[in-house]
């Protein structure tokens, strides 16, 4: 018995261990390629086509290794992270992620890595697909004006992470210095109808979520691990609205997701689809059916599915409150006819999209902008404010402010809300339990705090529906909501 059980373990120890192959539910083919060198390039050198996110370049469709020449540069600039929010990123290629580089295993890369002169930052870059010290680091120094040169042969085939490797590493990655680098299989990949590039990065600005104006990087929230944002292409609403990815109904997608980090892993998932395949980690093995993949930061994955009925696909980081609190949420719009044998229901609520329902919030920039000016106007706000309605209190009160009898009190007419606007931005900032009458009529539910608000937004909010439903009017200045935030806080569960 002894010597059987032993033989059995032996047995079970070598299953385990040995590696996935043809038929085994792992592996794309048969004989899949190890690592190797295919000689030397062959022809004239390739001028490598960088793309920026959500774009990928076109597959290589060559049969044999060639030298090909990339030229990336960096550029510090200021951009977008969310709306009427702006950040300094520093960048491969002035996008966050960087550009997308796709090259064939066994190609010669010949790199140059140039910094801008107007950059204030050393930079350099390590390749994940690189074999050689630092990932091509210890050889891509540069300097503000300045260009390096190094050389490496792709020797692995599969989506590798790229990143700035300068002191202090964690800093350069968290101003958005990633993006992927592909490296195809001498037979290439199968043919599908859309390729799109999409990264989550986690970003710490010294101001709170949708804080308004240029926010500085926060080193000590990203050494706590604590981020302000959690995003898909480096801003919120850079996949949503008019941005969203596109395609028809039973076309074949190929997501190349990564995860640049620099702290948090990515639960990738996509709402009401299921994965037909997932090469997890970006290697060769693959997994099929999957509902939500784990990327590591500094790491990878390629997403295939076939879209079966049309509608808008929510694309989050399952770890749920990056998405609806901190912006990891992206949008696939699939167009084409019905299939009623496969789903029967209707379009993704407004309220489940949030705000990023609708196609932008431009209304919000241009009242931050407007504050910012000294112009700001009571139509910037009741504009701002509507959109940010929409997404915020809509699933409660209802767009039209009616509420739903006997459990949510209405807005519209409400003798409660205009009796009292300062009481209206403490039960904003501080939430409301136990019984309240309005209009005559007793509710007795619960509203939670919203205090993760900023004071613009409660501002706008609230004279958006002051001024709306045959309200009597009013505006609320953020200078109000911050005098009343300092001296208001918010209630245990259950206190009335």
């Amino acid at each position: 018995m002894i010597k059987t059980a032993c033989a059995m373990l032996a047995v079970a120890t070598a299953l385990v261990s040995a590696p996935m192959t043809a038929g085994a539910a792992g592996n794309d083919k048969a004989g899949a390629k190890s690592a190797g060198d295919f000689g030397p390039p062959q022809g004239a050198p390739i001028q490598a086509v960088l793309t920026s996110p959500p774009n990928v370049p076109p597959p290589v469709n060559r049969k044999y290794p060639a030298k090909v020449i990339v030229n990336l540069e960096v550029i510090e600039k200021e951009m977008p992270i969310s709306e009427g929010v702006t950040y300094t990123f520093w960048t491969f290629g002035g996008t966050v992620p960087g550009s997308f580089i796709r090259v064939r295993q066994g190609d010669t890369v010949e790199f140059h890595l140039k910094n801008h002169p107007a950059n204030k930052m050393p930079h350099n870059i390590d390749l994940h697909g690189v074999t050689g010290p630092g990932g091509g680091a210890a050889s891509s120094f540069t300097a503000p004006g300045h260009e390096s040169q190094f050389s490496f042969k792709a020797l692995n085939e599969g989506i590798y992470v790229y990143h700035c490797a300068t002191a202090p590493v964690g800093m350069h990655i968290g101003n958005g210095m990633y993006g992927l680098i592909l490296v195809e299989p001498p037979e290439g990949l199968p043919a599908v109808d859309h390729e799109y590039y999409v990264m989550q990065g986690d970003f710490y600005t010294t101001g709170k979520y949708r804080e308004k104006g240029l926010q500085p990087f926060d080193m000590e929230k990203a050494i706590d691990e604590k981020p302000t944002y959690v995003l898909f292409n480096g801003a919120e609403g850079a996949l949503t609205g008019d941005k969203a990815l596109k395609a028809k109904t039973n076309e074949k997608i190929r997501l190349f997701v990564g995860n640049g980090g620099p702290n948090l892993v990515s639960s990738f998932h996509v709402i009401g689809a299921i994965f037909d395949k997932v090469r997890f980690e970006g290697g060769t093995n693959f997994q099929k059916n999957v509902q939500t993949t784990l990327i590591p930061a500094g790491g990878a994955a390629v997403v295939e599915y076939t879209t079966k009925v049309p509608g808008s696909f929510v694309m989050v980081d399952h770890s749920i409150f990056r998405a609806f609190n901190k912006g990891a949420l992206a949008i696939i719009k699939v167009d084409g006819a019905e299939n009623k044998a496969i789903y029967s229901g209707k379009e993704v609520d407004a309220v489940y999209l949030g705000d990023r329902a609708g196609p932008n919030l431009a209304a919000v920039t241009k009242a931050t902008a407007n504050a910012a000016s000294g112009t700001l106007t009571l139509q910037d706000q009741v504009l701002a404010g509507k959109a940010l309605f929409e997404g915020t209190c809509s699933v409660c009160h209802q767009s039209n402010g009616a509420g739903l009898p006997g459990v949510f009190p209405p807005l519209a007419k409400s003798d409660y809300l205009n009796a009292d606007h300062q009481r209206a931005i403490k039960v904003v900032l501080q939430g409301l339990n136990g019984k309240v009458t309005v209009n005559g009529n007793e509710f007795n539910s619960v509203m939670p705090p919203m205090n993760q608000l900023n004071d613009d937004e409660v501002a706008n909010i609230l004279t958006y529906v002051l001024n709306s439903w045959d309200n009597k009017g009013g505006q609320i200045k953020s200078d109000d909501v911050k005098a009343i935030r300092a001296k208001t806080t918010v209630k245990a569960s259950g206190e009335h």
